[in-house]
């Protein structure tokens, strides 16, 4: 991926990495196919490039509060998301029409600070530079083939808190899909460790992570299996309870449509490509080590219909699914995505309010993981033999 025009400006000494505490908010934000003003109240550190596929202007600032931007106001520039990254740091990413470069970027200062950004058509002369990568941890394909868990140890558990940071996710009545997974992936993480098992979270706290990266954290925690936490809203309503998905090349019915459109708009906006982009050597390999987890990854999704029925929770009328989401493409790693519930159905988000829904959720996943990782054993066995 090409980064271009990188610009570093300390407006206040080098910024070093500390806890959430945003100083500066948003007083004004306007813009027009080339230029970009974004008042704050008052001077701190920040840097701005631009980066391809697609083209999108990235500005990152330290200990900005984004929730007073009026997005609306720069859709002369494209559409524009904005949030924290990590501690300290947050970030705002405006969609680009097509290849710009920064033609001039500065900071005017006084009671508050101005930023000023000039762009200009096509990609900077000067050729690549390399800021800080896009996604945190960015995936790898992998070249060795990964132990598999035979039931002689406790499971390595991945947990994956949909969005965070910068991208919300849903968003009803104040709460944000990403909060409301990051509280759930703790709470299960908790009752998967009270039963012996090691549990790794792919964010520890409202921050952006990659889509690849998560599955880069999952793959260097050793983990045994992957569960991404979802509960989307969908346009009219109409759609409720849990939701298993797996990789499929297509959508299997209209509400998988409905919402990897949506999550590949998400993918477009953060610049996530798929790991198959790549020389044929790298696509042959993940290919390979897809042909095993595949048909693991199906066989816990099955288990975690079966758990969540067997505990009375509510299933979506088809609650076994397929899409193409860029979060389950670890070749390497069973994953799934599991849609709590949806936000857009009043009894499901009373439901993901509930302490007691939630506790009962929690119990049922870590009922299916367990009776999926005996059948997974056995079968690992079966092929030794």
């Amino acid at each position: 991926m090409i980064r271009l025009a990188f610009l570093l400006i300390w407006m206040a000494g080098v910024a070093v990495a500390q806890d959430f505490n945003a100083r500066a908010t948003v007083i004004d934000a306007r813009a027009k196919r080339d230029a970009l003003t974004l008042t704050l109240s008052q001077p701190i550190p920040w840097r701005v490039f631009v980066e391809d596929d697609p083209w999108r202007l990235v500005i990152d600032t330290s200990e900005v509060d984004w929730t007073t931007l009026n997005a609306d106001l720069l859709t002369n520039l494209g559409q524009a998301r904005s949030g924290r990254i990590r501690a300290g740091w947050s970030r705002l990413v405006v969609l680009l029409p097509g290849p710009r470069r920064i033609d001039r970027a500065w900071m005017e200062t006084g009671q508050d600070a101005t930023i000023r950004i000039a762009l200009a058509d096509g990609a900077d002369p000067t050729g690549p530079l390399s800021p800080q990568e896009w996604d945190a941890a960015p995936d790898t394909v992998p070249t060795a083939a990964r132990p598999r868990q035979t039931g002689d140890r406790p499971l390595v558990i991945a947990l994956d808190p949909g969005h965070g940071g910068v991208d919300p996710g849903a968003e009803r009545d104040g709460l944000t899909e990403a909060d409301l997974m990051l509280r759930f992936a703790r709470e299960l993480a908790e009752v998967l460790r009270r039963r012996g098992h090691r549990v790794v979270l792919t964010r520890e706290d409202d921050e952006f992570v990659g889509l690849r990266g998560r599955s880069t954290i999952a793959r260097a925690a050793g983990a045994d299996l992957m569960i991404s936490l979802h509960a989307d809203a969908v346009e009219g309503g109409g759609a409720e309870g849990a939701t298993v998905y797996t990789l499929s090349p297509g959508n299997t019915n209209a509400l998988a449509a409905e919402i990897a459109q949506r999550h590949g708009r998400d993918d477009l906006l953060l610049g996530a490509g798929d790991i198959e982009q790549g020389d044929e050597i790298a696509r042959i390999l993940v290919e390979l080590a897809r042909a095993e987890t595949a048909p693991r990854g199906l066989m816990l999704a099955d288990a975690l219909v079966t758990g969540l029925s067997g505990a009375g929770v509510q299933l979506h009328k088809r609650p076994r699914l397929g899409g193409r989401f860029t979060v389950l493409k670890a070749p390497d790693i069973p994953s799934v995505l599991l849609e709590l519930g949806f936000m857009s159905d009043p009894e499901d988000m009373d439901n993901l309010r509930s302490v007691d829904w939630r506790s009962r959720m929690a119990a049922a996943v870590s009922d299916g993981i367990e009776a999926w990782a005996i059948e997974d054993a056995a079968e690992a066995l079966r092929l030794r033999q």
